[in-house]
């Protein structure tokens, strides 16, 4: 199989990975901890948490677990931002072979029930201060145990008394709840601390995690992944990741931020257990999108791995104390979760010098399966190669492979791709091919040298009289224009055209006016990719992951 990528792979990076080198992601972690006892593993609010410390810890936890019924195969709902204790818990429950279940704690209470329920979670892990919102899920009675934590229950007493009001603040209020079956997350470890429990068999093609994506249409739908997918995916995007390391002194540990939920996929296996792996020391800050925190915490210890969305870029480019960060530490900043704005990305570099390096994937791929190069060459406009022993085909609405240069769906096959949708056989017939290559949804092109473009979602394509026009398109050419903050571009109907495009713009300059916009198109834009409808609001409407809602600027 031609496989042109292959050629423009970084010196030392191979085409493949020995995903047997494990034979479950337990045995991942377990080395990890092994190897990297001593060093730090954690840093929270100014206190270290050893790599031994999160064994010990996750052990019990594993214990605490198997004591209250939990067996192979049953699912644990975290529902936590970053804290030491999300690690402990995502570790524990995988010992005691259970399955991890990631939800995102800002959803309303019916989101939680709907993918409670779906999950069938027979132990759900949250904040007390989720406790009320808890309440309001009739599936929590349905669970053996709810652990709550509270922000400091891992710094001790004499660290808690040091940073008590930073903890206060990271709390915050917590409503009056009444949970029976709920446990604190202490008393949890201290009940499973001494206590044996034999570790159940686990081999790769056991379930791992279940994913709820973070698609914004359709039926609740997690999906399926298996120690397998997670083993892969860390050491594809570990081996890629080696060639920044090597930039730091020797013996140096690598430090390591992240700025999304760890509770996405890209933050819990492209940042946690990467740097478990790699023996990185995380800077945690309790909330997933504290710019404040993280510039803090930055600016006290160097740092040489950054992830973040474009919002959080955009927000630590805007906070005041950005300038007190040494940034001359960083080895790697990678885009997480969606693309970051050419304008972000362009003010980045200029301010610390280092280019943010952006790849592409999704839930259904474990999450990574496409990375730009972190040294050396760039691809301009482009989301970079396939990772070692992934292979990407571009294909038509027949299923075919089209010719090179051509736009096509993006397919994906390699060992990171999930098994399917938990318990959604027609979803997942849908989007497999036979011969085991995941249909995306996106529309990419692929150069000679194997880079991959993503041009748009294939259901956001705008055909206007029989012209395909891409969203992406016209937004990169008015993201551009001056006077505009961001923008978005959607199809709505046309009666004599089928579609029209429909341009949706957020102001930087308030002077900006419909004519303007209409002036820079006609240079800027062919006839068909022109906005027949340009209007302005104050915001663009987004999902948590940051997807701008096209639906909703379409009406």
């Amino acid at each position: 199989m031609h496989k042109p990528w292959l050629a423009q792979y970084p010196a030392g990076v191979g085409a493949d990975i020995d995903v047997s080198r494990y034979d479950s992601l337990v045995a991942l972690l377990n080395d990890a901890f092994s190897r990297f006892a001593k060093r730090p593993a954690l840093r929270f609010l100014g206190a270290s948490i050893t790599f031994a410390q999160v064994d010990e810890a996750s052990s019990a936890f594993a214990a605490y677990l198997a004591r209250a019924g939990v067996n192979r195969g049953d699912r644990v709902a975290i529902m936590l931002p970053n804290l030491p204790q999300l690690v402990v818990a995502a570790a524990g429950a995988l010992r005691a072979g259970a399955v991890v279940v990631n939800l995102d704690a800002q959803h309303e209470p019916a989101a939680l029930e709907q993918q409670l329920r779906d999950s069938g979670a027979r132990v759900i892990v949250a904040q007390r201060r989720d406790g009320e919102r808890l309440q309001r899920c009739a599936q929590v009675k349905h669970a053996r145990a709810v652990v709550l934590t509270a922000p400091g229950d891992m710094l001790g007493v004499a660290r808690r008394a040091v940073v008590g009001s930073a903890l206060r603040q990271l709390e915050g209020d917590v409503p009056p709840f009444e949970l029976p079956a709920a446990v604190r997350f202490n008393a949890a470890l201290a009940a499973g601390r001494g206590r044996a429990v034999a570790p159940p068999r686990l081999g790769l093609d056991d379930l791992a995690l279940l994913q709820y994506s973070g698609g914004t249409t359709g039926p609740c739908k997690a999906a399926v992944l298996l120690h397998r997918n997670l083993v892969a995916n860390v050491l594809q995007a570990g081996a890629w990741l080696q060639p920044a390391l090597t930039r730091l002194a020797a013996g140096e540990q690598p430090q390591a931020a992240c700025a999304v939920p760890l509770t996405r996929l890209y933050g819990f296996t492209v940042h946690l257990l990467l740097s478990l792996h790699v023996g990185a020391c995380q800077l945690l800050t309790g909330l997933d999108d504290d710019a404040a925190a993280l510039v803090r915490g930055l600016s006290r210890r160097r740092v040489h791995l950054l992830s973040a969305d474009a919002d959080g870029f955009e927000a630590l480019l805007s906070h005041p104390g950005f300038e007190r960060v040494d940034w001359s530490n960083l080895v790697l900043c990678t885009g997480a979760c969606s693309p970051v704005p050419a304008r972000t990305a362009e003010r980045w570099v200029a301010r610390t010098g280092r280019a943010i390096c952006e790849g592409y994937g999704l839930c259904e791929a474990g999450p990574l399966a496409v990375c730009q190069p972190v040294v050396g060459r760039a691809f301009a406009g482009s989301v970079g190669l396939p990772l070692p022993g992934t292979d990407v085909r571009l294909l038509d609405d027949a299923g075919a492979e089209v010719a090179p240069g051509q736009p096509g769906e993006v397919a994906i096959k390699g060992p990171q791709v999930m098994a399917g949708y938990w318990q959604r056989p027609e979803l997942t017939a849908r989007v497999m091919t036979p011969d085991g290559y995941l249909r995306t949804g996106d529309v990419g092109t692929m150069d000679a040298r194997g880079a991959l473009r993503i041009v748009d979602r294939k259901r956001d394509v705008i055909v206007v009289a029989g012209h395909p026009v891409f969203p992406s398109e016209v937004e990169a050419a008015l993201g551009r224009m001056p006077g505009v903050r961001e923008c978005a571009a959607v199809g709505v109907a046309d009666a004599r055209q089928g579609e029209a495009v429909k341009l949706v713009i957020v102001r930087g300059d308030p002077a900006l006016a419909e004519p303007d916009v209409r002036s820079y198109c006609e240079r800027h834009l062919t006839g068909h990719a022109r906005p027949r409808v340009v209007e302005f609001r104050d915001g663009l409407p987004r999902s948590r992951l940051g997807r701008v809602l096209r639906r909703e600027l379409r009406t």
